[in-house]
């Protein structure tokens, strides 16, 4: 915990948000919804997808690089494969909409293939998978980005070529062990942390990001207030730029809505297409002994004994959860450029409150 960062308590920040986006033109519900997935974002850790995202959220609205009255709709519907057009919608909301629909198909056909095209930022792809497992269901989701210039370096690459292309593969809790939950960007760090970082004035992990010249450092200070002087490095070196590649065609390809190459317009906003597939475990075996296997699986991973007495083995999605419990009590830590970035974008959309006042 950094001790110059001040405490907002959720509410007062949901408040904030959604108040801020209502000026901004958003209707009241919608508004809601992305404030939620916003502070939801926070809450679970990932603040380099949450209410940092505040000001940039504000300016599309403004700038009509998000449609604020728009609804996404379903264009293609056969056998187990949907495609839903997001018409430039919140990402939160089309892409709920998306899963919803998904997970109705793979309820009555055991799996469903879904595709989401020209939606606004998903924000923290995470919380989809947390949605599909909470009803039951597995998941997997590839993300890519376009509207705007890339941000990530291929692998031997000194320029960025890439959205950061996140991936999440979710599967449901059993009667004893939460939900399995791996979200991750396929860069070494996200966008949102070089900027959070950026912001604080400290370093990154050495070789995460590339400078102006290509070459690796720790200094993010390129990434500051939504500038970019540089780009991301992939995780992984080799491994996780094939997994951004995949990312890339099976978002942009399969569901028509691009890739982040040239041909493609940026306009300077954040449009993400997505490719899932949604699974009902129950149509692959024998639900009690799917769950008496993936009990023993989770039980011999966790006991392995670990290298730092003070760092146990957890699985994923156990910090996300751990998190959340301990920051709806102390608030979200949130550090004083982020909140004065926030203030003057509320303040330009006609918000009088300031936060951390």
């Amino acid at each position: 915990m950094d001790p110059n960062d001040i405490r907002i308590p959720a509410s007062e920040m949901m408040a904030f948000c959604a108040g801020a986006l209502v000026k901004a033109g958003a209707t009241s519900p919608d508004a809601q919804l992305v404030a939620y997935h916003l502070v939801m974002a926070n809450l679970t850790g990932h603040d380099s997808h949450g209410v940092g995202l505040l000001p940039a959220y504000l300016k599309h609205a403004v700038e009509g690089l998000v449609d604020v009255s728009a609804e996404p709709d379903i264009t293609h519907d056969k056998g187990a494969v949907l495609k839903i057009a997001g018409h430039d919608a919140w990402g939160r909301k089309a892409g709920e909409f998306a899963l919803r629909a998904a997970m109705k198909k793979a309820g009555d056909l055991g799996l469903c293939a879904v595709t989401l095209s020209d939606a606004h930022h998903l924000g923290r792809i995470g919380a989809y998978g947390e949605m599909a497992a909470q009803d039951g269901f597995s998941a997997l989701f590839f993300v890519n980005v376009t509207d705007h210039d890339p941000m990530v370096a291929p692998y031997n690459g000194s320029d960025s070529r890439f959205g950061t292309n996140p991936v999440c593969i979710a599967l449901p809790p059993t009667g004893t062990k939460p939900a399995f939950l791996l979200d991750m960007a396929t860069s070494r760090i996200a966008m949102g942390k070089a900027r959070v970082a950026a912001n604080k004035g400290l370093r990154v992990p050495f070789g995460s990001i590339l400078d102006e010249n290509g070459a690796p450092t720790d200094d993010p200070s390129g990434f500051k207030s939504f500038e970019q002087k540089g780009a991301l490095a992939p995780f992984g070196d080799h491994k996780g730029y094939g997994l951004a590649f995949a990312a890339e065609l099976l978002a942009g390809v399969y569901s028509g809505g691009g890739t982040i190459q040239p041909g493609n317009k940026r306009r300077g906003g954040i449009r993400n297409q997505m490719f899932a597939v949604v699974m009902q475990p129950n149509a692959f075996d024998d639900p009690a002994a799917m769950e008496r296997e993936t009990d023993a699986m989770w039980e011999y991973a966790l006991a392995s004994p670990p290298a730092d007495w003070d760092s146990p083995v957890v699985a994923p999605g156990d910090p996300e959860r751990s998190l959340r419990k301990r920051r709806s009590t102390e608030g979200l830590p949130m550090d004083v450029e982020t909140l004065k970035q926030m203030n003057a974008a509320a303040e330009a959309v006609g918000v009088t409150e300031r936060l951390g006042s």
